[in-house]
């Protein structure tokens, strides 16, 4: 029998809240995701059903759809669907980031216009900042945008771009001068915009529901009015939706790693060796406690900085802590998971070879853990808190 996480929530409603999402969790989404993982089956109606339950908005304001809830709220509930299907778990962090930037760096006007849209789940997004030569070195980015017809023409090439060919709108970064950090810009492109266009889908190790895709931008028109943020505020905005991104993945890697350990120990406790439980072997006892002791670290980490960034305190270090923490918990407790299980962990009989291959991918977007190191390096040498 599998345990539910003991949480400690700020307040009733907060607490009612994750156990609906848990609940949706392991009733319509648990079931669906190996199959839809296996036929590489992108789950856009799963999307819309989250949009309803308030999921999507849980951590943006009343007023623009949202239920105006913490961000550890947001993030405990997030963490609850990565444990039933981690597909559908990053894709609410990446569309979720998608809205941290238009609410913070929109008008008021394309605040009203639309944030509501997307925290009801009405659109989904994605987020194109990496490039083929510009992934941990944003500066290094080529995608142009130039005025033109009383608005911008944005001519380039985005890559690894989740939600690609099935998102509604794409945050789009490209600069608008040559100036290496105050000359980028963001924009708001809509899916239907004449000259977007997608390559094929990577051909990924795991995250197969999840499409990851080229993006081409060829004399792509965008109105003014699209363009989020001052001209050369686009660095600015990416790294700062980056931050809170990260924690999105720090929460999505320990929902994984979770997931794993109760597998690990609800088969330890079946399995029968020497005419016993295998869960009764001093040895694997020590090994299970100590992937609980990582899974724990992961959620404290990424915690303490969404408390940070709730209290309105600088929290770039604590999300490369987390995010650094939470994944590296993940590759290790999804390996071991699969030696508890030994020959039927590395079959498909079982979702621990799953979570394997998903645990990879979090170590490497949003920053690979080496630029996570970096950032936390940096501050501390720098003296900067936060």
């Amino acid at each position: 029998m599998i345990m539910p996480v003991e949480r400690l929530l700020p307040t009733p409603e907060a607490a009612e809240l994750v156990a609906l999402v848990a609940e949706i969790a392991r009733e319509e989404l648990a079931p669906k995701a190996a199959a839809a993982e296996e036929a590489a089956e992108f789950p856009r109606e799963t999307f819309r059903l989250l949009g309803e339950t308030g999921l999507l908005g849980l951590p943006y304001p009343e007023e623009f759809g949202g239920l105006g809830q913490p961000y550890e709220v947001y993030l405990q509930a997030l963490e609850e669907v990565a444990a039933a299907w981690m597909s559908v778990g990053v894709g609410i962090s990446v569309h979720v980031m998608t809205c941290f930037v238009v609410q913070h760096n929109g008008t008021p006007d394309q605040v009203r216009r639309w944030l509501p849209e997307l925290t009801r789940g009405d659109l989904l997004g994605a987020y194109a900042l990496s490039e083929s030569q510009a992934g941990s070195d944003i500066s290094a980015m080529t995608t142009r945008a130039k005025r033109d017809n009383g608005g911008y023409q944005l001519d380039g090439a985005k890559a690894w771009i989740s939600h690609a060919g099935v998102a509604d709108y794409y945050v789009t970064f490209a600069r608008t001068s040559e100036d290496p950090k105050q000359g980028m810009s963001c924009f708001l492109v809509p899916a239907g915009a004449e000259g977007l266009t997608f390559g094929p889908p990577e051909r990924k190790l795991g995250l197969t529901a999840s499409p990851t895709c080229p993006l081409f931008l060829d004399a792509v028109e965008v109105d003014a009015e699209r363009r989020i943020g001052a001209e050369g505020d686009g660095m600015r905005i990416a790294l700062s939706a980056l931050d809170s991104g990260r924690l999105g993945i720090a929460a999505c890697a320990t929902g994984l790693a979770q997931a794993a350990l109760d597998c690990a120990v609800d088969y330890a406790r079946q399995r029968e060796q020497f005419g016993r439980p295998i869960a009764e072997f001093e040895g694997l006892q020590f090994l299970l406690a100590e992937l609980a002791a990582a899974v724990d670290t992961a959620r404290a980490t990424y915690l303490h900085a969404a408390r940070m960034r709730d209290a309105g305190r600088p929290f770039t270090r604590e999300a490369a802590v987390a995010k650094l923490t939470a994944t590296d918990a993940a590759m290790r407790v999804t390996t071991d998971a699969v030696q508890v299980l030994g020959g039927y962990g590395y079959t498909k009989d079982f979702p621990v070879e799953r979570y394997f291959r998903e645990a990879k991918a979090t170590q490497i977007f949003e920053g690979t853990n080496q630029i996570q190191r970096l950032v936390i390096a940096r501050q501390l040498l720098r003296g900067e808190a936060g």
